[in-house]
């Protein structure tokens, strides 16, 4: 229904009713009326209904007139007799006036009439008039006012029956606040999702954890859409409402507020189940279901799409999403948080906002932060009580895992050797870490092990709750104080599992003996840090916090280690591990900044090994006793001068770490390390000859052999057929471009700058997909060029740029860091035609160009922004009737990329980067409906540098092929959105081009083209061997 247009002429005043009910009392008190009145009320709608004991006499009261003008919509009921009555025509000539006069919205009901016999006064309203004019009390002047009332309501779109009308005035009386933060862009996916426009059924799923706002979103659809539907109904916290009443209570609620009929007579669930597929299978129905925990409920309330009509959709709340998943439900939605920014403005759940809420109302910013900062320091029992749910309906595997994760894993790279620890301890997490997400107590982000700060805080206050006064009495502990009172005092038991103790950098040193330790048969986890020193940095920690006082040489002696599985000691003290340590079910051994310069070591079950930055290390241990390590660390070892034998014969090993050992000279001669994937020896400066290769090392991915004093590499090398990511960045002593390079079938990322010696690459004669060349400070001849993807590859997804050289032309892919990523030489010009080049002006036509910058602030000249993913701008009338002036469109996104864990260690990155991309969709459209097309494309992904700002230029000619005719558009819309949910839009911009391509502001903004001193000077650069070029795209 479009409501009527108002040509309001006088200011009007504030109104007091929001529904003036009009109506004829015997045709409609009874029933629709008194219905209508009924469920107005309950929506919170302020409605004014005549009270119908009034006595009544010939005129209208005073009062009525009065209630019309305070009212902000009229509802006139407009039945078989309606025209009978003056009363009912007088109140209806009074709503017209203020119709017209002060913008009184009409919303008309049709009740079993027909809206040509109200407009034209036939039928039964001609009887009506016909008496009216043989009444001498009505003059014809009154008599006229209502004819021309009847016939203005009677034009104007309004409802024939009554179930409607309730759903389009709740969507225009919101009962919720336009205001919340974050939720329109939830709303935004979920309308996507709802797709209410299609006429299939549909069930939809959201889904996240206790508290993040899953019913507040339902909430706001059901408030804006459910007018859309012939019967809507919303079942609120169905699951404590089914232990409190039962689910046939819950069908006779669906029931009744559908049909609006007080009396649902239901004995059992199975009857109630009948009566919604036999009652509701030919409607279209929009229901939501909030809080949904158990399969009965979806069995009773809504067994399946066949008891719904065409066009019907369920929304369903749940904390669980293989509940959803079990039962069909396909299109499944989960509430993250909000980001940092919304998060400053509203509690980072919508659950702490609603249970302090009330306490800050009227207070200003600081109180707010304040109340923040005593949430997380101080529990808020209201808001534990409601995430602690989720926790209770645990087995009890499934709590001893959550409150692990709670007290030490929160943060943990989420890898193959966390699974195993977890294993380890009997969790069978393959399972049960998928059911802690499944009902949002957990997430992975970023390769990482997360959880929800409030629900790391519940989990906490579990394990306090075990012994408020004596934390030795507890399982886990992870507090210092708590830790540091337990081990002066000795009142460590058998009943601690875990500690982690982080250490505060002070001025007075702690002393305590490990001995406390003893008590503690049960230890699964024992780590010791000092938060306040960074572990990469390999500077001599020896002075710094750590100062155990201990009557043994060896501090483990004291430590029961047989129950270990992880053990973390950074700057270990001593400086040796003898044979006496006995454990053989350590998983991960952290001995980082340690001071140990000998060690043995046989722990059969060991898989991470990391000494990293121990600079007393003088060689590694035999492990021929460690036969399941995985990855093992010796990064910063600076006194490290000798690898043993065995190391080159590990089966099972992953990862390998050298880099920085700079005393390294003394490497086994052979190596066979069939499951390698990453090997670094970069920095390793008195490193001159890389070891043979025997048997299989095809799982080897990425090497750096950076600055070390490599001169030539094995003929073996090139059995390294799996190898990706080759750096030989800074190797001075390389003099001749190893020809085994050549062989490297997968080979992708070739770094070789920097390698003052080499005099040039050998011609790689097609064989393999370089994609990326490091050539700096090489004075390089190219005799051919590397054979690489056609364009619009996996690699970026935009053509680039040509340049005319030696009568040849090539292609180069600049880089948003400056950089060239990879060459393709193209010999014959009708291949470049074929590809969109032209040749004369020495460019791409391109209808869609981009490029990307360093940066996160749009041009000022810009003045069309948005701080989400949308915005709309409008066309100024001067091109509004002449479209032919427009060149185009620009468009600007401002976007971060979260940090992704990363296999390279530290040192690397930013050095040699892995460039990512990211793909961004954008849709557009006009006051002429969406564009046929979405345009893709592709950006820089690299979370280490950043934010980015990616300027997109769509010319006329592409919009011209999504639609047949621009002159009538008043409007472009556009929206953005990345495909990956680690990249974070937060600005967009947007401006239209009219100007001609050689003003300044084409030139400044629009890639429009390459002159040809730009290809000469981009020629030189490559020719002298420079990394620094001009990054335009195409």
């Amino acid at each position: 229904m479009r409501l009527p247009p108002s040509s309001s002429t006088s200011p009007r005043p504030r109104w007091i009713y929001d529904v003036f009910l009009n109506f004829h009392g015997e045709d409609t008190r009874k029933s629709f009326t008194d219905h209508l009145y009924i469920a107005l009320e309950k929506k919170g709608i302020i409605t004014f209904k005549d009270d119908e004991k009034l006595e009544r006499g010939k005129y209208i009261s005073q009062e009525l007139l009065k209630a019309i003008r305070e009212s902000m919509y009229a509802i006139p009921i407009i039945s078989k007799n309606y025209a009978s009555s003056r009363w009912c025509l007088t109140e209806l000539a009074q709503i017209v006036e203020c119709m017209r006069d002060m913008g009184l919205i009409v919303l008309p009901v049709f009740y079993h009439v027909d809206p040509s016999d109200v407009r034209n006064q036939i039928g039964a309203f001609a009887k009506a008039f016909a008496r009216h004019e043989e009444d001498p009390n009505i003059d014809m002047e009154k008599m006229q006012t209502w004819r021309v009332a009847l016939k203005e309501v009677g034009n104007i779109s309004g409802w024939h029956f009554h179930l409607r009308i309730l759903q389009g005035l709740s969507h225009n009386f919101s009962t919720l606040s336009k205001d919340l933060v974050g939720i329109e862009s939830h709303v935004e996916e979920m309308m996507n999702i709802l797709g209410i426009s299609l006429d299939d059924v549909r069930f939809i799923g959201i889904h996240g954890m206790g508290g993040v706002g899953k019913t507040t979103l339902a909430e706001v659809i059901y408030d804006r859409i459910s007018y859309q539907f012939e019967a809507s109904s919303f079942i609120a916290c169905i699951r404590e409402e089914t232990k409190n009443r039962g689910l046939v209570s819950l069908q006779k609620q669906l029931l009744s507020k559908i049909f609006m009929e007080r009396e649902i007579n239901i004995w059992d669930d199975h009857e109630g189940m009948n009566m919604i597929r036999n009652r509701l299978r030919n409607k279209k129905v929009f229901l939501v279901f909030d809080d949904v925990d158990k399969e009965q409920h979806l069995i009773a309330l809504a067994g399946n799409h066949d008891w719904f009509g065409p066009g019907s959709r369920i929304i369903l709340t749940c904390r669980d999403s293989h509940l959803l998943k079990r039962n069909g439900v396909k299109d499944i939605y989960k509430v993250n948080e909000l980001n940092n920014d919304e998060a400053l403005q509203l509690f980072s759940l919508p659950l702490a906002l609603k249970v302090l809420g009330s306490s800050l109302f009227g207070r200003g910013t600081n109180a707010w932060k304040s109340a923040w900062d005593q949430l997380k320091a101080i529990s808020n029992k209201g808001i534990l009580d409601i995430l602690q749910v989720g926790f209770d309906g645990l087995e009890d595997l499934q709590k001893k895992l959550f409150l692990d994760i709670a007290c030490f894993s929160t943060g943990e790279v989420f890898d193959s050797i966390l699974m195993d620890i977890l294993e380890s301890f009997g969790y069978y997490p393959y399972l049960n870490v998928d059911i802690l997400m499944e009902k949002c107590l957990i997430t992975i982000l970023s390769k990482r092990l997360r959880m929800h700060d409030l629900l790391q805080k519940m989990g906490k206050e579990i394990i306090y709750d075990e012994s408020p006064e004596e934390p030795g009495r507890r399982s886990r502990l992870w507090h210092c104080k708590d830790v540091l009172h337990v081990l002066k005092n000795n009142t460590g038991t058998e009943v601690t599992e875990g500690i982690v103790l982080n250490l505060p950098n002070q001025k007075d040193q702690e002393r305590f003996s490990v001995k406390a330790f003893s008590k503690m048969k049960k230890l699964r986890i024992l780590k010791i840090r000092n938060i306040s020193i960074n572990v990469n940095s390999f500077s001599n920690l020896h002075d710094k916090l750590l100062n155990l006082h201990y009557r043994h040489n060896n501090p483990l002696n004291s430590i029961p280690t047989h129950g270990l599985r992880v053990l973390e000691w950074f700057e270990y003290p001593s400086k040796s591990l003898s044979n006496s340590f006995q454990a053989d079910n350590l998983i991960e051994l952290r001995f980082q900044c340690s001071h140990l310069k000998q060690l043995w070591m046989g722990i059969s079950s060991l898989k991470r090994f990391d000494l990293s930055g121990s600079q007393n290390l003088l060689e590694t241990p035999d492990l021929t006793g460690v036969p399941n390590l995985e990855t093992l660390d010796l990064e910063g070892c600076t006194s490290l001068s000798k690898v043993h034998k065995s190391t080159g014969v590990l089966k099972r090993l992953r990862r390998l770490n050298l880099h920085a050992c700079k005393s390294l000279k003394s490497f086994p001669n052979e190596i066979s390390l069939e499951s390698l994937e990453n090997f670094y020896l970069s920095d390793c400066s008195k490193f001159e000859k890389f070891p043979n290769i025997v048997g299989n090392m095809t799982s080897l991915r990425l090497l750096y052999l950076d600055s070390t004093a490599i001169k030539e590499l094995p003929l073996s090398f090139k059995s390294l057929c799996g190898l990706s990511i080759f750096s030989l960045h800074n190797c001075k002593k390389l003099s001749i471009f190893p020809s085994v390079i050549c062989s490297l079938s997968s080979l992708k990322i070739l770094d070789v700058s920097d390698c003052l010696a080499l005099g040039g690459i050998q011609d790689m004669n097609g064989k393999g997909y370089l994609e990326q060349l490091y050539i700096g400070g090489i004075a390089i001849r190219f005799t051919n060029f590397f054979a690489v993807p056609e364009f619009c590859s996996n690699v970026c997804s935009t053509r680039e740029m040509f340049l005319a050289k030696d009568d040849s032309i090539a292609a180069f892919h600049i880089g948003y860091d400056n950089r060239v990523y990879y060459i393709r030489r193209l010999n014959e010009e009708s291949n470049l035609q074929t590809k969109g080049y032209d040749v004369k002006n020495n460019c791409f036509n391109s209808k869609v160009t981009c490029r990307s910058f360093l940066g996160a602030k749009i041009p000022e000249c810009f003045n069309i922004r948005s701080f989400g993913s949308h915005l709309t701008l409008q066309i100024h009338p001067n091109l509004n009737d002449n479209m032919s002036k427009l060149k185009g469109y620009l468009h600007w996104t401002i976007y971060e990329v979260d940090e992704i864990e990363n296999s390279n260690p530290k040192i690397f990155k930013g050095s040699h980067p892995d460039p990512q991309f990211v793909e961004f969709v954008y849709h557009f459209e006009t006051n002429e409906g969406p564009l046929k097309e979405p345009l893709v494309l592709r950006a820089p992904g690299d979370p280490s540098i950043g934010p980015f700002m990616f300027s997109v230029f769509v010319r006329a000619e592409w919009f011209l092929e999504q639609s047949n005719n621009l002159d009538g558009w008043s409007y472009i819309g556009a929206s953005v959105k990345a495909s990956s949910s680690n990249v974070k839009v937060k600005e967009i911009g947007a401006g239209l081009v009219c100007q001609h391509p050689q003003s300044e502001f084409y030139n400044n903004f629009i890639p429009y083209g390459l002159k040809s001193e730009l290809a000469h000077h981009l020629s030189c650069s490559l020719e002298s061997g420079s990394r620094v070029v001009i990054p335009v795209r195409f």
